[in-house]
């Protein structure tokens, strides 16, 4: 803003009357403008500037500035939001006729916080996620509400937790070890568990995406079951594994157990299961053979 004035101020040596009152202005102290001489009172009335801040006639004893033909008495010209005087400092001029610092400009114009609600000026540290701003020490827990900063969060609608609140209020909890599930895990019998927590009783390698067979509340790898759990055929020693391909069916007799094709008659070798057979010195016969031994 610079000066406005467009009038001489002086006192009259001459003989002339006001231009609007006609009262004499010889000795007294008079305004010429637009080559019209008028009192100090007529000046105000007719001619005086408003300012545009406190809409009162800027007077002929007053300091003006003025800027894009708008005016201001001098002791109007200050920041709309902080009060600085700005005769003589950089300014903006904003909604209203206001003008305002440069400083008061920067921090209007800022992003707010959407935690405190301050703006957020050059050189803050910030945390912005999907158009959103805080200082980096407004960014808190919403569970804790200890500060997360740049830290790593999770969202869940409105609000943000930190690694462990989101821990214990939202992670599915590992069925063995009772611990939360953050990432990975698996399933079992609708039943979340680690990966590293669903593993072989025996050996203990994991059994994610392998096959295993379930005894109780234990878990064992094919390896493990046969050589561990499974019971023995009493006709070739192998392992008795259901589940495993051929072999499902098993024949049970006394505290023996056979695959199904593996119970078969010992002289004959016809297969016995589901049919009447007879047992004679710890050995298996079909119904006829034993009278031809």
């Amino acid at each position: 803003a610079g000066p406005g004035s467009s009038y001489t101020v002086g006192t009259m040596s001459e003989r002339f009357d006001c231009h609007y009152c006609r009262d004499p202005l010889h000795g007294k102290k008079y305004v010429q403008k637009e080559g019209r001489h008028c009192c100090v009172k007529c000046f105000e009335k007719f001619c005086a500037n408003t300012c545009t801040e406190c809409k009162k006639p800027i007077g002929a004893d007053s300091k003006e500035l003025h800027f894009k033909n708008r005016y201001w008495h001098d002791n109007c010209f200050r920041c709309f939001k902080c009060y600085t005087s700005l005769v003589n400092e950089p300014f903006m001029l904003r909604e209203n006729n206001k003008v305002w610092c440069s400083t008061c400009t920067a921090a209007e114009d800022a992003p707010r916080c959407k935690g405190c609600f301050k703006p957020i000026i050059a050189g803050d540290q910030n945390v912005e996620y999907k158009k959103m701003v805080w200082h980096k020490d407004c960014f808190t827990c919403s569970q804790c509400r200890q500060v997360i900063g740049s830290g790593s969060f999770f969202p869940k609608g409105d609000e943000f937790y930190c690694v462990s609140c989101h821990e214990h209020k939202f992670a599915k909890t590992c069925a063995k070890c009772k611990n939360p599930i953050t990432s990975g895990g698996l399933t079992y019998q609708e039943k979340p568990w680690h990966s590293e927590c669903f593993i072989c009783s025996n050996c203990k390698k994991p059994l994610g995406g392998k096959r295993f067979t379930a005894v109780e509340d234990d878990f064992y790898c094919v390896e493990c079951y046969k050589e561990c759990v499974a019971k023995k055929c009493a006709g070739c020693k192998n392992p008795i594994t259901a589940g495993f391909g051929r072999g499902t069916s098993v024949v049970n007799y006394e505290d023996e157990s056979w695959h199904d094709y593996c119970f078969k008659c010992t002289k004959c070798a016809r297969g016995l299961a589901n049919k009447r057979f007879v047992c004679h010195n710890g050995k298996i016969y079909c119904a006829d053979c034993p009278q031809r031994l």
